[in-house]
Parts: C-alpha cells; structure tokens; sequence
C-alpha cells in the first residue's frame, strides 16, 4: 500500500473526471489516497480522501496553518501527483526543500500552455512550470505534443500516458443496434428531436477553446447543401460559459439544439448519429473515446491528440475551416453504409485501448518505487 496525494486545480471537465476515476481505482488496489484540489473541484466531482485546499491572492487565499498542513500531508506521502500544469507548480513549491527524503513527484501534463505568448504574465507562468517540471521524477503527457512539450520545458523524463474514459467499457458492452432498435425513438421525442433524420452530437463545455460557433456554422453549411429546406439536427450538450451560451443561442439556426448540461451522456452517444468536436486544441478528448466506444463515427479537427485517435477511422479537418467540417459532415450524413463503416472501426480502435483499470495498476506500480510509466 502506498500513501499517495493527488494535486489537482479548478476543474470542470474531463482532468476531474480523470482524476476521480483514477483515485477510486487507487483505493480499490489498496492505496492510501487523498486529493488535494480547491473546494469547488470536490464540490463538482465528489472526490474521495477530499483536502480542499488551493492557493489565492493575498487576503483571499488559505490559512497558513491550513498551508502547513498540506505541505507535510504531501512531504508525508509517498508519492504525490499533479494533473495539470498548475497543479505542477503548487505541488513542487509545496515539495521545495523537503530535501531527499521527499516523495517521488509526477506531473500529468492534460493541457497545452495557452495564453500571448508575448505577455510577461505568459512569460513568468511559462517560467514557473519550467521549474516545476525539472523537478519532477516523471512527466507524462495525455497526447504527444505534451509529452514533446514536456520536453522542450525541461522535463527530465517525459513519457505518454494515455489517459482512458471510465465510460469506454460499458459503452462497448452495450449492443448498439439493441439500444437504438428499442430506445432511440422515444429518447429523442423526449427531447423535442425529429427522428426520420440522423443526428449530428457534439458534448463540450461552453468556452473558447470549444469553437461551438464552428458548429452553428457547419450546421448551416450542411442545411444549405442539403436541398431539402431543412437539415439535420446538431445537438450540443454541455454546461460552462453562461455568456458564451446565451451568445450562442441567440445566433443559432433552426437545425441547433444548445441543451446545456445533461446527465444522459451515454443516452446521447446510442441515440446520435455522428459525432462533431470543433475544438480549437484537445488532448486525448474523453468524449471522443467514449463516442468511439459507442461506435459513432467521428469527425474532429486535426489538433493536440485528436488525430492520435481518429486518424484512419474517423474524418479530420483543421481546425477553423469549417467549410472542410460541413464537407465532411455532409458526406457521412448522405451515406448510411459509410457511417455504419466509420462507427465500427472506431468501435474496434476503442476495444484495443487499455482501461482506467489496468492504467491505475501501473500508476500504483510506479508510486511504490517501479518503473517510468510507459
């Protein structure tokens, strides 16, 4: 059994759900776990051995008997690991001076750097996870442009981890022709949804980085060329930027269907048709394995670990070039066999990925003294 301290930030997404999943794997292998992340992390995702803690501004940041307390949990542990890079920062300067009986340190790296580049803000940041990164054990990153990052950084040692979603399994356990011949109909009336058409899905946050306004587009794009006068629906599921949303909404055409967040993910992947991510940048995208899983078929723009995925199964577009998105929508809308096609291949990609299980096994390996995860 190891004592492990995991070191998470905000989140609202998939690092949360990553994260969740691989503690509770943890536990169930024996370990000792605790997470240290802000409140409202543990609030979103109910994480077990629960230390809400995170750094803040002055005067709105935590105690220092609260400080002190997390930096001898963590300089307790025997291994501590940070997903993201900020959670990297806080967890080495926590670590700083511990001296050599500090506990091994990894850093999972999930997100690129973004920000101006020019900017002394990015600057200084950049700084920071440089220095935190040359003082990590091991860095590993969700896609391997992260991993070369990592590199550039300074990393000492970089490796790939491929981080799963705990949804893949039972997604390729469902008979997806058995959902649909029973369930697909009734699930989309209840949602106000034709059912004589296929069904364009997309599952991101509301933000920036999504690019959701190239999905309005696209699905404008495809109505236009479908010459019928009407298109089929492009639903999008998912919580985030209130602002962004409202946006969103009041410039969507009549094919759009801006949901908000939902708890009937899995529902959605069974019921749609196709899958559309538009993102500006992805790592190894949750909802992409899980729509694979479900043997949708995909298209995606060709960004961070997208291609990784999809590539060979799936369709590929750069990212902005929304006429290239409809091309490729379209296309798979117009040919049912083609779809069917696409949906199983990635299908089978799905079944050849290693589970939250078996990627946990190896985390516990390496948190008590193994090797670098591979």
């Amino acid at each position: 059994m190891s004592r492990v301290v995991l070191v998470l930030g905000r989140s609202a997404g998939g690092i949360g759900a990553h994260v969740r999943s691989l503690a509770a794997e943890l536990l169930a292998l024996g370990d000792d776990v605790r997470v240290v992340a802000p409140g409202s992390t543990h609030a979103a995702f109910e994480l077990p051995g629960a230390v809400p803690w995170w750094p803040g501004r002055t005067g709105a940041g935590p105690t220092v008997e609260s400080t002190t307390a997390v930096r001898r949990l963590l300089a307790g542990a025997d291994a501590v690991h940070a997903h993201g890079h900020q959670a990297g920062v806080v967890a080495a300067a926590l670590l700083a001076g511990v001296g050599r009986a500090r506990p091994r340190l990894a850093t999972s790296l999930h997100n690129e750097l973004r920000g101006d580049p020019r900017s002394a803000r990015h600057r200084l940041g950049t700084l920071a996870v440089r220095t935190a990164l040359s003082r990590a054990d091991l860095v590993t990153g969700a896609s391997t442009d992260l991993v070369d990052l990592a590199e550039q950084l300074g990393a000492r040692r970089a490796a790939i981890d491929e981080v799963p979603s705990p949804l893949v399994p039972g997604l390729l356990a469902t008979d997806r022709e058995q959902w649909r011949a029973a369930r697909r109909d009734a699930f989309l009336r209840a949602h106000d949804l034709p059912v004589d058409r296929p069904v364009v899905l997309t599952v991101a946050r509301v933000a920036p980085q999504k690019r959701l306004e190239d999905v309005l587009a696209v699905a404008d794009l495809v109505a236009l060329g479908s010459g019928e006068g009407r298109g089929s629906p492009f639903v999008v599921v998912g919580g985030g930027d209130d602002d962004l949303r409202r946006r969103l909404v009041s410039t969507a055409g009549p094919d759009v269907h801006l949901l908000g967040p939902s708890d009937s993910v899995v529902g959605w992947l069974l019921a749609a048709d196709l899958f559309l991510l538009t993102s500006e940048w992805e790592a190894r995208a949750l909802v992409v394995q899980e729509a694979m899983a479900a043997g949708l078929p995909v298209v995606a723009t060709r960004t961070g670990g997208l291609p990784g995925l999809v590539e060979g199964v799936g369709a590929l577009a750069p990212v902005g070039d929304v006429d290239a998105l409809a091309a490729r929508v379209r296309d798979l809308l117009r040919d049912t066999q083609a779809r069917r096609e696409a949906g199983e291949r990635g299908r089978e990609r799905a079944r050849t990925w290693p589970s939250t299980h078996e990627r946990a096994a190896r985390w516990h390996t390496w948190y008590e003294g193994g090797p670098d995860v591979p």
